[in-house]
């Protein structure tokens, strides 16, 4: 997901992460959201590169089903910042 060959002008900032319980009649889990701000030339263009595969993706995570992930660019905060939402939805497998 993240392009290795971004500069030093270029930054991805974690500016947020909420995690709260989540359960239907069959299932239980956790829905979560992450923001990130995208800094730098061309922000916009690297932010939609970090999404490009995103709900396709596949993740390993011990105990856990990612069962829906989508990512938007929520906002563009200046010339050359933009923030990013993820929201994720994850399943125990127990």
């Amino acid at each position: 997901m993240l392009a290795p060959d971004l500069d030093s002008a270029h930054r991805i900032l974690l500016t947020g992460i909420r995690s709260v319980d989540w359960q239907s009649l069959t299932f239980a889990g956790e829905r979560h959201e992450i923001d990130f701000r995208f800094a730098g030339p061309n922000a916009r263009a690297v932010a939609e590169q970090f999404l490009v595969g995103l709900a396709d993706a596949e993740f390993c995570i011990s105990g856990h089903i990612v069962a829906d992930i989508a990512g938007t660019i929520a906002a563009k905060d200046g010339i050359e910042s933009v923030s990013v939402a993820i929201e994720a939805l994850t399943i125990s497998e127990n």
